[in-house]
């Protein structure tokens, strides 16, 4: 495996092309499996313990940088180690974070993982690529040294800054969410950041800078949990003593409140953050190199039949946990402006956008699903049928791309929409037959909550929607014969 010089970087060629090219040479090997067919074998797999709990999931580089919901490295590596062999191709058509793709390279497998979400392959990519530690420390020294004394000495010239990366809307947007202090030390990090010219050092200062971000706390921002579908604004903020520096009038809040946060400097956090990081690059040799890129999971770049295991999390209904409402917080740091991201957020899986949507053809239990949460609200029912149109439409492209005789692992929580629950791990399995997948099966996992970036606490609170529909999650295993 060849690293990455910020002297001499080879140029890049198109995503469909590379990855075609990349491909040709693993789909013609020879299936040989152990003496159990495959599809007892996955069974077998989906009835053991899929909870994982107590074990500890920040090992590699998985703990680069938090994201919503993720699953536990430990599941995709149970079925990418059982399922495959060396060389085979796993794909991850809604990659997420890059857990399955990380995955698949530290077991000597061919991952592929693919997103429409800007944030997620910035951070996918960067788990999944080796880099010179020696070339990382100097640049992030040259960063923490220069993005300081900009600081301190130059405040005038941030303030340009400031003024010249975002327009008006972005603008309103920093000032509601973030301490202007706070805003000077990060374009000053960013100001470091961009100077950069080797592009994958770049992307991974992008991703620190994301990480001191967007944390369940809010990280540096004023929000109190970006884990939530709506992020709440602090009402005070403390500094290291714990005093109250900062607060809002129209409430009367104790230094112990829930509505309180401490203040922390985005420059020590961003140092914090890249000596974590730096000690988890993942570099091996003679691994199949993964392939991270933007495509739509409803419309996969590849050839038909070429993909050994598909492991994959595809998004909450009705957009239960919104990717974007906390993405939106580190990106427009790197370099989107806010309406570019509300009109992105209309394309995601789960979008609540129906106007001038197409909708597909739907079999009868999941009609049933629909049709009970229409005679409540007729909007939340045609929500709910674009979210099963495009799962039909992904798990579509999934069977495509599938090798004969081999799985996808689809792995997803239920929603309650107006007190219905949507059973869509059901529906899903409903949908996944129609389109041809022989044999199907659910497992059952219990979340550990205290290690997901999940909107509410451990403890289960019945009269809560949110509460009610995320403390275990389905494991649906779709056979292809």
């Amino acid at each position: 495996m060849k690293n990455y010089s910020t002297k001499n970087q080879k140029s890049k060629k198109n995503n469909n092309s590379l990855v075609k090219e990349q491909l040709s040479l693993f789909s013609r090997q020879k299936v040989v499996f152990p003496s159990k067919h495959p599809s007892e074998k996955f069974i077998d797999l989906l009835k053991s313990d899929l909870n994982f709990h107590n074990l500890e999931s920040s090992y590699s580089s998985h703990n680069f940088h938090s994201f919503p919901a993720k699953f536990p490295p430990q599941l995709p590596k149970l079925f990418i180690e059982e399922l495959t062999h060396p060389n085979d191709v796993v794909l991850d058509p809604m990659v997420g974070s890059g857990t399955t793709v990380i995955e698949a390279y530290s077991a000597y497998r061919k991952g592929i993982g693919f997103d429409i979400d800007p944030l997620a392959i910035k951070i996918a990519k960067v788990k999944t690529t080796p880099f010179n530690k020696r070339e990382l420390l100097k640049l992030g020294s040259d960063i923490f040294i220069q993005a300081k004394a900009d600081y301190i000495e130059n405040k005038e010239k941030l303030e340009k800054l400031l003024i010249e990366y975002f327009d008006p809307k972005t603008r309103e947007f920093l000032d509601y969410w973030f301490l202007k202090e706070t805003q000077l030390e990060l374009i000053s990090l960013r100001n470091q950041i961009n100077a950069i010219k080797n592009e994958f050092y770049r992307l991974f200062f992008e991703v620190i800078l994301s990480s001191v971000i967007i944390t369940k706390s809010g990280g540096v921002s004023l929000a109190l949990d970006l884990g939530h579908t709506r992020p709440h604004k602090v009402k005070a903020l403390l500094d290291s003593k714990g005093n109250i520096i900062h607060n809002n009038n129209s409430l009367v809040v104790t230094k112990k409140s829930y509505q309180t946060k401490n203040i922390k400097s985005a420059i020590a956090e961003f140092r914090k953050r890249f000596n974590q990081n730096i000690n988890s690059i993942i570099s091996l040799s003679n691994a199949p190199e993964p392939i991270i890129s933007c495509c739509d999971s409803q419309k996969l770049s590849l050839a038909s039949e070429t993909i050994d295991l598909i492991v994959t999390s595809p998004p909450y209904a009705s957009n239960a946990i919104d990717y974007m409402r906390a993405h939106k917080f580190s990106l427009v740091w790197l370099g989107f402006a806010l309406e570019e991201l509300t009109k992105k957020r209309n394309e995601y899986i789960g979008s609540e956008s129906t106007t001038n949507y197409i909708f597909e053809e739907l079999p009868e239990f999941t009609c049933t699903k629909i049709a009970e949460i229409s005679a409540i609200d007729l909007n939340r029912g045609k929500v709910l049928t674009r979210y099963f149109s495009e799962m039909k439409k992904s798990l579509s492209e999934m069977y495509r791309v599938l090798k004969p005789q081999r799985i996808a692992i689809i792995v997803l929580g239920s929603s309650i929409m107006k007190g219905v629950n949507t059973e869509t791990h059901i529906c899903l399995q409903e949908i996944g037959k129609s389109l041809g997948f022989t044999e199907s099966y659910i497992g059952i996992r219990e979340l550990d909550r205290n290690k997901r970036m999940l909107p509410a606490s451990r403890e289960k609170n019945m009269t809560s929607q949110i509460q009610q529909r995320m403390h275990e999650e389905y494991v649906i295993g779709f056979y292809k014969d």
